[in-house]
């Protein structure tokens, strides 16, 4: 302590300004907090990317994604029942009206068949697509948890931000008040021993 200065009226030493502590731990914050954030944020980024390829090509080339449904279908197991079942009464109709053997029966047969296939096929194809509407709605899920990610993420770095906004111009306005009190204590100190100075 300076025996000439004992309250630091004459110091030059500058006054530590709360707010930068304040500050410090708040600037820990993001890096603390953004591994929680960060894999819903990432999922929701690759996911807003697949959903714009998806939606790309349902909308210029829809051909493409029925042709890319429809190459994986294989008969049902269901599906040769049904083709026995289904040329049977063909076979007993056409036996029933003396026409078995005839072109006519050999048509109706085929006509049967691709029936079957096609039923079987469309069967196949409504599945498929079910599955298909319910991967893009997982994804659009991911890219929701994402878009919320990011949105609460940012919210807290909005805030963190104005928080230290706030202490930084309750610091310097606190620095600022001290600087004050220094000048008035100075004043005071003058005002007291002046008078004893002069008479002196």
């Amino acid at each position: 302590m300076n025996v000439f200065d004992p309250f630091g009226i004459f110091s030059t030493k500058k006054t530590p300004n709360p707010a930068d502590a304040a500050n410090a731990e708040l600037n820990k914050i993001p890096g603390a907090t953004s591994p929680y954030y960060d894999p819903y944020i990432n999922a929701g980024k690759e996911a807003l990317g697949t959903l714009k390829d998806e939606y790309g090509n349902l909308l210029q080339d829809p051909g493409s994604i029925y042709d890319r449904l429809g190459k994986g279908y294989k008969e049902s197991p269901g599906y040769q029942f049904a083709l026995k079942q289904a040329l049977g009464a063909g076979q007993n109709a056409s036996a029933a009206g003396g026409m078995l053997g005839t072109p006519a029966d050999q048509q109706q047969q085929m006509g049967l068949a691709q029936d079957v296939a096609s039923k079987d096929f469309q069967k196949y194809l409504d599945s498929v697509t079910g599955l298909y509407g319910k991967g893009l709605s997982g994804t659009e899920g991911l890219n929701k948890q994402g878009f919320d990610a990011s949105t609460e993420y940012g919210k807290m770095l909005a805030d963190i931000f104005g928080q230290k906004s706030s202490n930084i111009y309750q610091g310097t306005a606190g620095q600022n008040a001290a600087g004050g009190n220094k000048q008035a204590q100075l004043m005071q100190m003058i005002s007291t021993f002046l008078p004893f100075l002069l008479g002196a």
